[in-house]
């Protein structure tokens, strides 16, 4: 495949993932502010970080397949870029936009967070494809060069 489709069809993935989590995220929303009568500035972000970890591990396993981690270290860092860049974008973009559009605009809650989550979706798959999920370099590398920095005078 072409690598312009191959982005495509990986964005499209991507997508497919995103819209679970999307549809995981809404439901968690709708649960914790109406029958939990928690806030939205406090359920928000509850939400979004059961979201981020359950889009990694399929972001993973799905969307990135051809991009696997070779050991627990690089999925431990695979798995803080995430939670660095989307994690970061969708917890805090989402916290802004969804108190802008409920709490400034009396916009309501659901359709806000649709409205925030495709915003945030879109920073969200520059950054993991790029940097979360970018080609890891094998540990064996990485032995050697720390071997050859404490070697040298």
């Amino acid at each position: 495949m072409r690598r312009a489709g191959q982005r495509w069809s990986r964005f499209g993935r991507f997508n497919i993932v995103g819209l679970l989590g999307a549809a995981l995220q809404l439901l968690l929303l709708a649960v914790l502010t109406r029958w939990f009568r928690v806030s939205v500035i406090a359920a928000t972000p509850l939400a979004v970080e059961i979201v981020v970890l359950h889009n990694f591990v399929w972001h993973e396993r799905f969307t990135w397949r051809d991009r696997r981690f070779n050991s627990m270290r690089q999925r431990a860092l695979g798995l803080w870029r995430f939670h660095a860049g989307n994690g970061l974008t969708s917890l805090l973009g989402n916290m802004i936009l969804s108190y802008c559009f409920v709490e400034r605009l009396n916009f309501p809650v659901l359709p806000s967070a649709v409205g925030a989550i495709v915003l945030c979706s879109l920073v969200n798959f520059f950054l993991a494809d790029r940097w979360a999920y970018a080609r890891a370099v094998p540990d064996a590398i990485n032995r050697g060069r720390a071997a050859r920095r404490t070697a040298s005078p």
